[in-house]
């Protein structure tokens, strides 16, 4: 090997570990960067008839397990769709209240009853008379925040989706962009790792939006696609997707009841949109809070027929009226009702009609003017049938719907109208979607855990481990001096070659 060899393979050693210090500066500086992956590059030694030349330094790469990071992908969408939806419930369960709090529906209906029952010992009393509506009004109000507690979540899911929507396309956009610049530089044969590192944060971004699927291509571009299949657009423009801003009333519904879908080039897509914030948000919208508000207005209706089948309209619609059912759907002539149910203005302002009545049924005629103070005839109709299984004596209650319910009838309540006493329906409503927040938090505890396993695995992976950081550049600078020497000594060399020559 000659001296012009030596000092080629010196300076091309040089220019590598200049190369590998650019590296470990690179990746010391995103040790704390999410999703960062390490890079790392790849040499190889150089030979020519089997003398070696040196080393030659190809383009630095990303130190990845791909089956790990699409794990890690996936997990992100189970969380934050999880995430979105504890949120929402969680919000409906600090209005629900427990059974037997005093302020969920069961302990409303309860102190109702005892105050109907107070009033049987002295119908008379204006005190005890003013009491029931009192508690009447107290229920109503439990009933109306309950009510304006769905509608706020479901407008607050409508927007999420709308949101998201916009994040989703920036998204695509951006990751769109990396590939043609990766795909541009693979051919040059220099590196597109930090390219690639922002191209995968840009994925988890996504991830955390809807829950996809990837696969790098050959000439380095990125497919992606929903779980169902839909890919998703990166060269499609800036807003390939679309949903028209809406709010959420609760005759509303989707698909064909006003609500919008999610629009893809024109194409509704809603259906194929599942998984994470945006898959969550569906849910919620379309599904969760929409049956919660039919189970609602179930109770409200039942309620104030119960009592109007008695001959006391004590709780009525804003116009005074009792909604009627027997429809198509279950719900047509009160979907909404528990937004507006309120005391009758008439009972209200007249509290001893809660003695008298207010209406004749077939067995039941009211107290007429002037008629005997002590009147009981419907305090007890109340108490025995309008809280009771049977409508009059020897006649069940009509059952509440559980099913067929919302405005489009296909919603339906998970559990069933056992007794067909409010209270049990009441009582199975607070528990029922009560335990639909508890569920949504213990699933996404562990959920959350599994992604933190995830995570510490990819990081062991693919993360910076500031040690070995350390350690490779004490290597990388006894490198350098090594090969600073062996240059200073063939210079050396030559200098001695031309003194002996001269």
């Amino acid at each position: 090997m000659s001296l012009d060899s030596a000092l080629s393979i010196a300076a091309g050693g040089l220019a590598n570990i200049n190369t590998q210090f650019a590296l470990v500066s690179q990746n010391v500086a995103n040790a704390a960067t999410p999703g960062y992956a390490l890079e790392v590059s790849n040499q190889q030694s150089v030979t020519a008839d089997g003398i070696g030349m040196g080393v030659r330094t190809g383009p630095a790469t990303l130190q990845i397990d791909q089956a790990l990071q699409s794990s890690v992908v996936q997990q992100n969408a189970i969380v934050s769709g999880g995430q979105t939806t504890q949120t929402a419930l969680q919000a409906i369960d600090s209005v629900l209240g427990t059974p037997g709090s005093g302020t969920d529906l069961g302990s409303l209906l309860g102190n109702l009853q005892n105050t109907f029952s107070a009033l049987l010992t002295d119908p008379s009393n204006q005190t005890q008379q003013s009491a029931v509506v009192s508690s009447a009004t107290s229920l109503a109000q439990g009933i109306n925040s309950l009510s304006a507690a769905y509608g706020a979540q479901r407008q607050a899911a409508q927007d999420g989706i709308a949101s998201a929507v916009g994040t989703l396309n920036s998204t695509l956009a951006t990751i769109g962009q990396l590939s043609n610049q990766i795909i541009a530089l693979k051919p040059t044969n220099q590196s597109s790792a930090d390219l690639e590192n922002q191209r995968n944060a840009a994925v988890q971004t996504l991830s955390r939006l809807v829950d996809i699927k990837t696969a790098e291509q050959p000439n380095g571009d990125l497919a992606i696609f929903t779980t169902s299949g839909l890919t998703l657009p990166t060269r499609d423009g800036a807003t390939p997707f679309s949903i028209a801003d809406a709010t959420t009333p609760v005759t509303a519904s989707y698909p064909g009841g006003g609500l919008p879908g999610i629009m893809l080039n024109g194409g509704d897509v809603t259906s194929q949109m599942t998984g994470g914030q945006i898959g969550a948000n569906i849910t919620l919208r379309d599904t969760t809070l929409p049956t919660d508000q039919a189970e609602l207005d179930e109770f409200s209706q039942g309620l104030s027929s119960r009592f109007a089948a008695q001959g006391l309209a004590l709780f009525t619609d804003p116009t005074g009226n009792v909604p009627s059912g027997g429809g198509a759907p279950a719900q047509s002539g009160y979907v909404g009702y528990a937004a507006t149910i309120q005391v009758s203005p008439t009972v209200s302002g007249n509290p001893s009609l809660v003695r008298d009545g207010t209406n004749a049924t077939g067995t039941f005629t009211p107290n007429p003017t002037g008629g005997p103070a002590g009147f009981t005839a419907l305090i007890n109709n109340v108490i025995n049938y309008t809280f009771g299984t049977q409508s009059q004596s020897g006649v069940s209650q009509p059952a509440l719907n559980t099913n067929g319910l919302g405005p489009a009838g296909n919603l339906a309540a998970p559990f069933n109208a056992t007794n067909g006493a409010l209270s049990d329906f009441a009582s199975s409503l607070v528990s029922s979607q009560a335990q639909q927040s508890a569920t949504a938090t213990a699933n996404l505890t562990t959920q959350q855990a599994l992604q933190t396993s995830l995570n510490a695995r990819a990081t062991a992976v693919s993360g910076v481990n500031m040690d070995t950081e350390m350690s490779q550049m004490l290597s990388l600078q006894n490198a350098y001096s090594a090969n600073a020497r062996v240059i200073s000594a063939v210079q050396s060399m030559f200098t001695q070659l031309l003194q002996a020559v001269q």
